[in-house]
Protein backbone atom coordinates (compact mmCIF):
# COMPACT_ATOMS: atom_id res chain seq x y z
CA UNK A 1 0.00 0.00 0.00
CA UNK A 2 1.46 3.60 -0.89
CA UNK A 3 0.69 6.27 2.16
CA UNK A 4 -2.41 8.09 0.15
CA UNK A 5 -3.66 4.50 -0.46
CA UNK A 6 -5.16 4.78 3.09
CA UNK A 7 -6.69 8.14 2.58
CA UNK A 8 -8.35 7.35 -0.83
CA UNK A 9 -9.74 3.92 0.76
CA UNK A 10 -11.35 5.72 3.90
CA UNK A 11 -12.61 8.73 1.30
CA UNK A 12 -14.42 6.31 -0.86
CA UNK A 13 -15.98 4.42 2.12
CA UNK A 14 -17.03 7.29 3.77
CA UNK A 15 -17.14 10.28 0.99
CA UNK A 16 -19.69 12.74 3.06
CA UNK A 17 -17.75 12.09 6.69
CA UNK A 18 -15.78 14.83 8.02
CA UNK A 19 -12.35 14.42 7.83
CA UNK A 20 -11.00 17.53 8.95
CA UNK A 21 -12.33 20.30 11.12
CA UNK A 22 -10.67 23.46 12.20
CA UNK A 23 -11.84 26.93 13.29
CA UNK A 24 -12.06 28.37 9.94
CA UNK A 25 -13.25 25.20 7.61
CA UNK A 26 -14.53 21.73 7.26
CA UNK A 27 -13.45 19.18 4.81
CA UNK A 28 -15.65 16.00 3.78
CA UNK A 29 -13.26 13.11 3.15
CA UNK A 30 -14.53 13.89 -0.41
CA UNK A 31 -13.84 17.28 -0.59
CA UNK A 32 -10.31 16.73 0.74
CA UNK A 33 -9.38 14.00 -1.94
CA UNK A 34 -10.51 16.88 -4.55
CA UNK A 35 -8.50 19.55 -2.98
CA UNK A 36 -5.32 16.83 -2.45
CA UNK A 37 -5.87 15.60 -6.24
CA UNK A 38 -5.87 19.74 -7.35
CA UNK A 39 -3.57 20.54 -5.52
CA UNK A 40 -1.13 17.62 -6.86
CA UNK A 41 -1.92 18.33 -10.19
CA UNK A 42 -0.65 22.02 -9.71
CA UNK A 43 2.30 21.44 -8.11
CA UNK A 44 2.96 18.67 -10.72
CA UNK A 45 2.74 21.53 -13.41
CA UNK A 46 4.90 24.35 -11.23
CA UNK A 47 7.93 22.03 -11.72
CA UNK A 48 7.63 19.31 -8.74
CA UNK A 49 10.38 16.61 -9.44
CA UNK A 50 10.06 13.52 -8.23
CA UNK A 51 10.90 12.60 -4.95
CA UNK A 52 11.18 16.48 -4.39
CA UNK A 53 10.97 17.46 -0.55
CA UNK A 54 8.12 19.32 0.66
CA UNK A 55 7.77 21.10 3.75
CA UNK A 56 4.59 22.71 5.58
CA UNK A 57 5.12 25.40 7.98
CA UNK A 58 2.19 26.55 9.94
CA UNK A 59 -0.07 26.31 13.39
CA UNK A 60 -2.35 22.86 12.63
CA UNK A 61 -4.84 23.50 10.17
CA UNK A 62 -7.27 21.32 7.76
CA UNK A 63 -5.53 23.29 4.76
CA UNK A 64 -2.19 22.52 5.97
CA UNK A 65 -2.41 18.69 6.14
CA UNK A 66 -4.06 18.84 2.78
CA UNK A 67 -1.09 19.92 1.49
CA UNK A 68 0.60 17.18 3.02
CA UNK A 69 -1.67 14.53 1.50
CA UNK A 70 -1.09 16.60 -2.08
CA UNK A 71 2.45 16.32 -1.76
CA UNK A 72 2.70 12.59 -1.27
CA UNK A 73 -0.06 12.03 -3.80
CA UNK A 74 2.16 14.55 -6.51
CA UNK A 75 5.15 12.19 -5.44
CA UNK A 76 6.93 14.26 -3.44
CA UNK A 77 8.35 13.76 -0.24
CA UNK A 78 6.77 15.09 3.04
CA UNK A 79 9.38 16.90 5.35
CA UNK A 80 7.76 17.41 8.64
CA UNK A 81 8.96 20.50 10.58
CA UNK A 82 7.72 22.27 13.36
CA UNK A 83 6.42 25.98 13.96
CA UNK A 84 7.67 25.73 17.50
CA UNK A 85 11.26 25.33 16.45
CA UNK A 86 13.98 28.07 16.40
CA UNK A 87 13.97 29.28 12.72
CA UNK A 88 18.02 27.95 12.67
CA UNK A 89 16.32 24.65 13.88
CA UNK A 90 13.97 24.33 10.61
CA UNK A 91 16.59 25.64 8.57
CA UNK A 92 18.89 23.09 9.60
CA UNK A 93 17.09 20.59 8.72
CA UNK A 94 15.12 21.54 5.47
CA UNK A 95 18.82 22.45 4.08
CA UNK A 96 19.47 18.47 5.39
CA UNK A 97 16.59 17.35 3.49
CA UNK A 98 17.25 19.89 0.21
CA UNK A 99 14.07 21.43 0.62
CA UNK A 100 12.23 22.83 -2.88
CA UNK A 101 8.74 23.61 -1.69
CA UNK A 102 7.29 25.21 0.83
CA UNK A 103 4.22 25.49 1.93
CA UNK A 104 3.52 28.32 4.88
CA UNK A 105 0.66 29.89 7.04
CA UNK A 106 0.97 34.06 6.07
CA UNK A 107 0.91 33.96 10.56
CA UNK A 108 4.49 32.88 9.44
CA UNK A 109 5.93 35.17 7.38
CA UNK A 110 8.19 36.27 9.48
CA UNK A 111 10.49 32.96 9.79
CA UNK A 112 9.79 31.94 6.39
CA UNK A 113 12.00 35.05 4.81
CA UNK A 114 14.63 33.40 6.72
CA UNK A 115 14.14 30.24 6.28
CA UNK A 116 14.29 31.66 2.61
CA UNK A 117 17.71 32.82 2.88
CA UNK A 118 18.99 29.98 4.98
CA UNK A 119 17.73 27.11 2.58
CA UNK A 120 19.90 27.11 -0.90
CA UNK A 121 17.62 24.44 -2.37
CA UNK A 122 14.21 26.23 -1.99
CA UNK A 123 12.62 27.30 -5.14
CA UNK A 124 8.76 27.20 -4.44
CA UNK A 125 7.05 28.91 -1.39
CA UNK A 126 3.14 29.15 -1.64
CA UNK A 127 1.04 30.22 0.91
CA UNK A 128 -1.81 28.19 1.97
CA UNK A 129 -4.43 31.17 3.45
CA UNK A 130 -3.90 34.19 1.04
CA UNK A 131 -1.63 36.13 -1.67
CA UNK A 132 0.73 37.59 0.76
CA UNK A 133 2.77 39.65 -1.62
CA UNK A 134 5.29 37.83 -1.48
CA UNK A 135 4.64 34.33 -2.31
CA UNK A 136 1.38 33.31 -4.60
CA UNK A 137 -1.77 32.25 -2.82
CA UNK A 138 -2.88 28.35 -2.68
CA UNK A 139 -6.39 29.53 -4.92
CA UNK A 140 -4.05 30.84 -7.35
CA UNK A 141 -2.04 27.89 -7.99
CA UNK A 142 -4.81 25.71 -7.80
CA UNK A 143 -6.63 28.06 -11.05
CA UNK A 144 -7.42 25.70 -14.00
CA UNK A 145 -7.17 22.28 -11.74
CA UNK A 146 -11.07 22.35 -11.35
CA UNK A 147 -11.91 17.69 -11.70
CA UNK A 148 -8.44 17.32 -12.64
CA UNK A 149 -6.48 14.01 -11.19
CA UNK A 150 -2.48 13.55 -11.25
CA UNK A 151 -1.54 10.54 -13.17
CA UNK A 152 -1.08 7.27 -10.81
CA UNK A 153 2.20 6.88 -9.42
CA UNK A 154 3.79 3.11 -9.64
CA UNK A 155 3.41 1.41 -6.07
CA UNK A 156 6.86 0.30 -4.79
CA UNK A 157 6.92 -0.35 -0.89
CA UNK A 158 10.63 1.38 -0.79
CA UNK A 159 9.75 4.54 -2.17
CA UNK A 160 10.88 7.58 0.44
CA UNK A 161 7.51 9.40 1.09
CA UNK A 162 8.91 10.76 4.71
CA UNK A 163 12.17 12.57 5.67
CA UNK A 164 11.22 12.73 9.95
CA UNK A 165 14.02 14.63 12.49
CA UNK A 166 15.23 11.87 14.77
CA UNK A 167 14.73 14.03 17.85
CA UNK A 168 17.18 17.31 18.31
CA UNK A 169 17.16 16.71 22.21
CA UNK A 170 20.67 15.46 22.65
CA UNK A 171 22.14 17.03 19.01
CA UNK A 172 21.84 17.85 15.40
CA UNK A 173 18.27 15.82 14.08
CA UNK A 174 19.29 13.47 11.02
CA UNK A 175 16.57 12.50 8.50
CA UNK A 176 15.38 9.31 8.49
CA UNK A 177 13.87 7.98 5.77
CA UNK A 178 10.11 6.65 5.73
CA UNK A 179 9.00 4.83 2.92
CA UNK A 180 5.84 3.12 2.08
CA UNK A 181 6.38 0.49 3.92
CA UNK A 182 7.27 2.00 7.04
CA UNK A 183 3.99 3.75 6.99
CA UNK A 184 1.94 0.54 5.86
CA UNK A 185 3.47 -1.67 8.74
CA UNK A 186 2.62 1.23 11.23
CA UNK A 187 -0.92 1.18 9.98
CA UNK A 188 -1.13 -2.31 10.06
CA UNK A 189 -0.07 -2.37 13.73
CA UNK A 190 -2.51 0.83 14.77
CA UNK A 191 -5.24 0.30 13.69
CA UNK A 192 -6.33 -2.98 15.49
CA UNK A 193 -5.09 -1.04 18.98
CA UNK A 194 -6.84 2.22 18.30
CA UNK A 195 -10.43 0.77 17.29
CA UNK A 196 -13.06 2.79 19.55
CA UNK A 197 -14.90 0.61 21.92
CA UNK A 198 -18.72 -0.11 21.73
CA UNK A 199 -20.41 2.01 22.46
CA UNK A 200 -18.69 4.80 20.63
CA UNK A 201 -18.78 5.38 16.80
CA UNK A 202 -16.31 6.56 14.03
CA UNK A 203 -13.02 8.02 15.83
CA UNK A 204 -12.84 11.73 16.49
CA UNK A 205 -9.26 12.92 16.83
CA UNK A 206 -8.50 15.86 18.58
CA UNK A 207 -5.30 17.45 17.19
CA UNK A 208 -3.26 19.45 20.01
CA UNK A 209 0.14 18.38 19.12
CA UNK A 210 1.50 19.65 16.18
CA UNK A 211 0.07 17.70 13.16
CA UNK A 212 4.43 17.90 12.07
CA UNK A 213 4.57 15.48 14.99
CA UNK A 214 2.63 12.84 16.74
CA UNK A 215 -1.32 14.19 15.62
CA UNK A 216 -0.23 14.25 11.92
CA UNK A 217 1.46 11.14 12.53
CA UNK A 218 -2.23 9.57 14.09
CA UNK A 219 -3.96 10.79 11.80
CA UNK A 220 -2.49 9.31 9.17
CA UNK A 221 -2.22 6.01 10.85
CA UNK A 222 -5.95 5.20 11.66
CA UNK A 223 -7.18 6.36 8.56
CA UNK A 224 -8.68 3.09 8.11
CA UNK A 225 -10.72 3.93 10.85
CA UNK A 226 -12.00 6.90 8.70
CA UNK A 227 -11.77 9.58 11.70
CA UNK A 228 -12.84 12.75 12.16
CA UNK A 229 -9.48 15.20 12.99
CA UNK A 230 -10.45 18.11 15.35
CA UNK A 231 -8.37 20.97 15.08
CA UNK A 232 -9.58 22.97 18.66
CA UNK A 233 -9.22 26.72 18.79
CA UNK A 234 -6.31 26.66 22.01
CA UNK A 235 -4.31 23.73 22.83
CA UNK A 236 -3.86 25.21 26.78
CA UNK A 237 -5.40 22.88 29.54
CA UNK A 238 -8.60 24.42 29.69
CA UNK A 239 -8.97 24.82 25.66
CA UNK A 240 -8.64 20.84 25.91
CA UNK A 241 -10.41 19.63 28.50
CA UNK A 242 -13.55 21.84 26.75
CA UNK A 243 -12.75 20.31 23.02
CA UNK A 244 -12.69 16.83 24.05
CA UNK A 245 -16.31 17.33 25.57
CA UNK A 246 -17.54 19.92 22.97
CA UNK A 247 -16.88 17.37 19.82
CA UNK A 248 -17.11 14.11 22.11
CA UNK A 249 -13.31 13.23 21.02
CA UNK A 250 -12.36 9.20 20.99
CA UNK A 251 -9.05 9.66 20.67
CA UNK A 252 -6.00 12.26 21.90
CA UNK A 253 -2.44 12.16 22.38
CA UNK A 254 -0.30 14.56 24.03
CA UNK A 255 2.93 14.06 26.27
CA UNK A 256 3.21 13.50 29.51
CA UNK A 257 4.13 17.15 30.59
CA UNK A 258 0.85 18.50 29.16
CA UNK A 259 -0.93 15.54 30.79
CA UNK A 260 0.54 16.09 34.13
CA UNK A 261 -0.37 20.11 33.43
CA UNK A 262 -4.38 18.67 32.81
CA UNK A 263 -4.06 16.68 36.02
CA UNK A 264 -2.92 19.87 37.61
CA UNK A 265 -5.43 22.19 36.16
CA UNK A 266 -8.05 23.10 39.05
CA UNK A 267 -11.08 22.60 36.55
CA UNK A 268 -9.76 19.15 35.05
CA UNK A 269 -12.69 17.59 37.06
CA UNK A 270 -15.73 19.46 35.53
CA UNK A 271 -16.27 18.15 32.00
CA UNK A 272 -17.25 15.34 30.51
CA UNK A 273 -14.54 12.67 29.07
CA UNK A 274 -17.21 10.16 28.69
CA UNK A 275 -16.31 10.09 24.71
CA UNK A 276 -13.01 9.11 25.01
CA UNK A 277 -11.47 5.38 24.63
CA UNK A 278 -7.97 6.28 23.53
CA UNK A 279 -5.82 9.08 25.41
CA UNK A 280 -2.58 8.03 24.49
CA UNK A 281 0.75 8.94 25.83
CA UNK A 282 3.70 8.66 24.17
CA UNK A 283 7.67 10.31 23.69
CA UNK A 284 8.79 10.18 27.33
CA UNK A 285 8.01 7.49 30.58
CA UNK A 286 4.77 8.67 32.62
CA UNK A 287 5.06 8.31 36.62
CA UNK A 288 3.07 5.71 37.84
CA UNK A 289 1.09 7.70 40.27
CA UNK A 290 0.20 10.38 37.39
CA UNK A 291 -0.61 7.35 35.18
CA UNK A 292 -3.07 6.25 38.10
CA UNK A 293 -4.59 9.36 38.53
CA UNK A 294 -5.22 10.06 34.74
CA UNK A 295 -7.74 6.44 35.05
CA UNK A 296 -9.22 8.28 38.22
CA UNK A 297 -9.91 11.46 36.16
CA UNK A 298 -10.50 10.69 32.22
CA UNK A 299 -11.58 6.82 32.63
CA UNK A 300 -10.54 4.24 31.11
CA UNK A 301 -9.26 5.39 28.11
CA UNK A 302 -5.08 5.74 29.04
CA UNK A 303 -2.65 4.23 26.77
CA UNK A 304 0.86 4.46 26.06
CA UNK A 305 3.11 3.89 22.70
CA UNK A 306 6.60 3.88 22.60
CA UNK A 307 8.74 4.60 19.17
CA UNK A 308 11.19 6.95 17.75
CA UNK A 309 11.96 8.14 14.77
CA UNK A 310 13.51 5.22 13.59
CA UNK A 311 10.75 2.73 14.39
CA UNK A 312 7.81 5.20 14.47
CA UNK A 313 5.42 5.36 17.41
CA UNK A 314 4.01 1.89 17.85
CA UNK A 315 6.30 -0.26 18.34
CA UNK A 316 4.83 -0.77 22.01
CA UNK A 317 1.05 -0.32 23.15
CA UNK A 318 0.47 -0.54 26.58
CA UNK A 319 -3.29 -0.55 26.13
CA UNK A 320 -6.09 0.98 27.70
CA UNK A 321 -7.05 -2.79 29.45
CA UNK A 322 -3.21 -3.11 30.21
CA UNK A 323 -3.68 0.21 32.55
CA UNK A 324 -6.55 -0.07 34.13
CA UNK A 325 -5.95 -3.40 35.07
CA UNK A 326 -2.60 -2.19 36.53
CA UNK A 327 -4.41 0.54 38.33
CA UNK A 328 -6.91 -1.73 39.65
CA UNK A 329 -4.78 -5.30 40.24
CA UNK A 330 -1.87 -4.98 42.86
CA UNK A 331 -0.12 -7.51 41.33
CA UNK A 332 0.27 -5.95 38.14
CA UNK A 333 0.61 -2.23 39.65
CA UNK A 334 4.04 -2.47 38.60
CA UNK A 335 2.99 -1.83 34.85
CA UNK A 336 2.17 1.14 34.93
CA UNK A 337 6.10 1.55 34.59
CA UNK A 338 6.05 0.13 31.10
CA UNK A 339 5.84 1.37 27.68
CA UNK A 340 3.72 -2.03 26.77
CA UNK A 341 4.43 -5.17 25.04
CA UNK A 342 5.66 -5.14 21.09
CA UNK A 343 3.19 -5.54 18.36
CA UNK A 344 2.65 -7.80 16.37
CA UNK A 345 4.60 -6.93 13.81
CA UNK A 346 7.89 -5.83 16.05
CA UNK A 347 10.64 -7.72 17.40
CA UNK A 348 12.01 -6.73 20.97
CA UNK A 349 15.04 -7.49 22.72
CA UNK A 350 17.68 -6.54 25.12
CA UNK A 351 21.13 -6.21 23.95
CA UNK A 352 24.70 -5.73 25.93
CA UNK A 353 27.13 -3.49 24.81
CA UNK A 354 29.37 -5.87 23.00
CA UNK A 355 26.07 -6.91 20.85
CA UNK A 356 24.59 -10.01 22.85
CA UNK A 357 21.02 -11.01 23.06
CA UNK A 358 20.34 -11.18 26.85
CA UNK A 359 17.82 -13.07 28.45
CA UNK A 360 14.35 -12.24 30.33
CA UNK A 361 15.51 -9.39 33.12
CA UNK A 362 18.31 -8.40 32.23
CA UNK A 363 19.00 -5.12 31.82
CA UNK A 364 21.13 -3.40 28.88
CA UNK A 365 19.78 -1.26 25.31
CA UNK A 366 16.33 -1.93 23.74
CA UNK A 367 16.49 -3.18 20.19
CA UNK A 368 14.06 -3.43 17.43
CA UNK A 369 13.24 -5.85 14.72
CA UNK A 370 10.87 -5.33 11.58
CA UNK A 371 9.57 -3.44 8.80
CA UNK A 372 8.33 -0.64 11.13
CA UNK A 373 12.10 0.14 11.43
CA UNK A 374 12.98 2.92 9.08
CA UNK A 375 15.14 2.29 6.21
CA UNK A 376 17.91 4.16 7.24
CA UNK A 377 19.26 8.12 7.76
CA UNK A 378 19.50 10.22 4.72
CA UNK A 379 22.91 10.61 3.26
CA UNK A 380 24.41 9.66 6.57
CA UNK A 381 25.64 5.59 5.98
CA UNK A 382 28.04 6.67 9.09
CA UNK A 383 24.79 6.97 11.65
CA UNK A 384 22.71 4.67 10.06
CA UNK A 385 25.13 1.77 10.33
CA UNK A 386 25.76 2.98 13.38
CA UNK A 387 22.48 2.54 14.74
CA UNK A 388 22.05 -0.86 13.67
CA UNK A 389 23.85 -4.46 14.97
CA UNK A 390 23.00 -7.95 13.42
CA UNK A 391 19.61 -6.21 11.69
CA UNK A 392 18.46 -4.86 14.76
CA UNK A 393 17.86 -1.50 15.49
CA UNK A 394 19.67 0.44 18.40
CA UNK A 395 17.40 2.80 20.09
CA UNK A 396 19.42 4.10 22.74
CA UNK A 397 17.32 2.87 25.26
CA UNK A 398 18.02 1.09 28.46
CA UNK A 399 15.26 -1.17 29.16
CA UNK A 400 14.23 -4.48 30.93
CA UNK A 401 11.96 -7.26 29.60
CA UNK A 402 9.53 -8.54 32.12
CA UNK A 403 8.49 -12.74 32.24
CA UNK A 404 4.80 -11.71 30.52
CA UNK A 405 6.75 -9.31 27.93
CA UNK A 406 6.39 -6.21 28.98
CA UNK A 407 8.94 -3.84 28.29
CA UNK A 408 10.15 -1.31 30.62
CA UNK A 409 12.37 1.67 29.35
CA UNK A 410 14.88 2.94 32.65
CA UNK A 411 16.64 6.11 31.04
CA UNK A 412 18.39 6.79 27.80
CA UNK A 413 22.04 5.67 28.20
CA UNK A 414 22.96 9.34 28.00
CA UNK A 415 20.85 9.86 30.74
CA UNK A 416 22.49 7.83 33.23
CA UNK A 417 23.95 9.09 36.49
CA UNK A 418 26.93 7.26 37.72
CA UNK A 419 27.53 8.60 41.47
CA UNK A 420 30.09 7.18 43.35
CA UNK A 421 30.80 4.31 40.85
CA UNK A 422 27.19 2.79 41.23
CA UNK A 423 24.75 3.67 37.84
CA UNK A 424 20.88 5.70 38.81
CA UNK A 425 18.55 5.55 36.44
CA UNK A 426 16.95 9.14 35.78
CA UNK A 427 13.54 7.83 34.88
CA UNK A 428 13.38 5.87 38.54
CA UNK A 429 13.48 9.00 40.28
CA UNK A 430 11.03 10.98 38.53
CA UNK A 431 8.72 8.70 38.93
CA UNK A 432 8.64 8.91 42.41
CA UNK A 433 9.17 12.82 42.48
CA UNK A 434 6.03 12.76 40.18
CA UNK A 435 4.09 10.60 42.12
CA UNK A 436 4.20 13.56 45.09
CA UNK A 437 0.88 15.69 44.98
CA UNK A 438 2.39 18.70 45.20
CA UNK A 439 4.61 17.95 42.28
CA UNK A 440 3.64 19.13 38.47
CA UNK A 441 6.50 17.80 36.28
CA UNK A 442 10.36 17.33 37.17
CA UNK A 443 14.01 16.49 35.29
CA UNK A 444 16.56 14.63 37.46
CA UNK A 445 19.94 15.03 36.14
CA UNK A 446 23.78 14.75 37.60
CA UNK A 447 25.96 17.37 37.77
CA UNK A 448 29.55 17.86 39.14
CA UNK A 449 30.62 16.68 42.07
CA UNK A 450 34.03 16.92 43.74
CA UNK A 451 33.01 13.43 46.26
CA UNK A 452 30.20 11.89 44.07
CA UNK A 453 31.95 12.91 40.44
CA UNK A 454 28.60 13.46 39.56
CA UNK A 455 25.42 14.22 41.99
CA UNK A 456 21.75 13.66 41.50
CA UNK A 457 20.11 16.89 41.31
CA UNK A 458 16.01 17.28 41.03
CA UNK A 459 14.60 20.60 39.05
CA UNK A 460 10.96 20.61 40.10
CA UNK A 461 8.10 22.54 38.67
CA UNK A 462 5.47 22.83 41.54
CA UNK A 463 1.54 22.26 40.72
CA UNK A 464 -0.65 26.14 40.86
CA UNK A 465 -0.41 26.96 44.60
CA UNK A 466 1.40 24.13 45.74
CA UNK A 467 4.13 23.61 48.75
CA UNK A 468 6.69 21.13 49.17
CA UNK A 469 10.57 21.46 50.70
CA UNK A 470 13.51 20.11 49.37
CA UNK A 471 14.22 18.18 52.49
CA UNK A 472 10.52 16.63 52.06
CA UNK A 473 11.42 15.50 48.54
CA UNK A 474 14.98 14.13 49.36
CA UNK A 475 13.95 11.76 51.99
CA UNK A 476 10.67 10.71 50.01
CA UNK A 477 13.09 9.45 47.58
CA UNK A 478 15.04 7.76 50.22
CA UNK A 479 12.20 6.20 51.77
CA UNK A 480 11.31 4.70 47.97
CA UNK A 481 14.54 4.10 46.22
CA UNK A 482 17.93 4.39 48.83
CA UNK A 483 20.19 6.95 49.76
CA UNK A 484 22.23 6.14 46.33
CA UNK A 485 19.75 7.07 43.89
CA UNK A 486 17.85 10.04 46.38
CA UNK A 487 18.78 13.44 45.09
CA UNK A 488 21.21 15.55 46.48
CA UNK A 489 20.08 18.95 46.20
CA UNK A 490 16.99 20.08 44.63
CA UNK A 491 15.75 23.26 43.27
CA UNK A 492 12.30 24.43 41.77
CA UNK A 493 12.01 26.39 38.53
CA UNK A 494 8.85 27.99 37.83
CA UNK A 495 8.95 26.70 34.22
CA UNK A 496 10.92 23.67 32.46
CA UNK A 497 12.38 24.40 29.14
CA UNK A 498 10.81 21.90 26.53
CA UNK A 499 11.38 21.11 23.24
CA UNK A 500 8.76 21.99 20.89
CA UNK A 501 6.76 18.71 21.20
CA UNK A 502 6.53 18.93 24.72
CA UNK A 503 9.68 16.83 25.88
CA UNK A 504 12.02 18.05 28.78
CA UNK A 505 15.08 19.50 27.30
CA UNK A 506 17.48 17.54 29.81
CA UNK A 507 20.38 18.90 27.28
CA UNK A 508 19.53 22.44 28.12
CA UNK A 509 19.08 21.92 31.76
CA UNK A 510 22.47 19.88 32.22
CA UNK A 511 24.31 22.34 30.45
CA UNK A 512 23.57 25.53 33.42
CA UNK A 513 25.34 22.76 35.82
CA UNK A 514 28.35 21.63 33.00
CA UNK A 515 28.99 25.03 30.97
CA UNK A 516 32.59 25.52 32.89
CA UNK A 517 33.83 21.75 32.59
CA UNK A 518 35.80 20.24 30.25
CA UNK A 519 33.11 17.34 29.67
CA UNK A 520 29.84 16.23 30.56
CA UNK A 521 30.46 13.52 32.76
CA UNK A 522 32.47 12.79 35.56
Amino acid sequence: MRLIDFFDQAAAAHPESRAFVDPTVTYTYAAMRSFSQRLAVAMLEHGLTDGGRVAVYSPNSATAFGCVLASVRAGGVWVPINIRNVVEQNAEFMSLCECEWLFYHSSCRESVESLQTQVPTLRHLICIDQSDGMSPGIEEILAGTEGRVPAELQHDPHRMVTMFGSGGTTGRSKAVRWDNLTWETLVAQATPNMRPTPPAGAPVHLCVAPMTHAAGVIAIMILPLAPTNVIPEGTDPLSIMRAISEHRVTHLYLPPTVLYALLAHPRVREFDYSSLTHFIIGAAPVAPDKLAEAVAVFGPCMCQYYGQAEAPMVAMFLSPSDVTEAVQNPLHRQRLLSCGRPNSLTRAAIMDDDGRLLPTGSRGELVLEGNLVAPCYFRNPQATAAAHHNGWLRTGDVAHIDADGFVYIVDRKKDMIITGGFNVFSVEVEAVINGHRAVENCAVIGVPDPKWGEAVKAIIMLRPDATVSEREIIELCKAKLGSVKAPKSVEFWAELPRTAVGKIQKKEIRARYWANTNRAVN
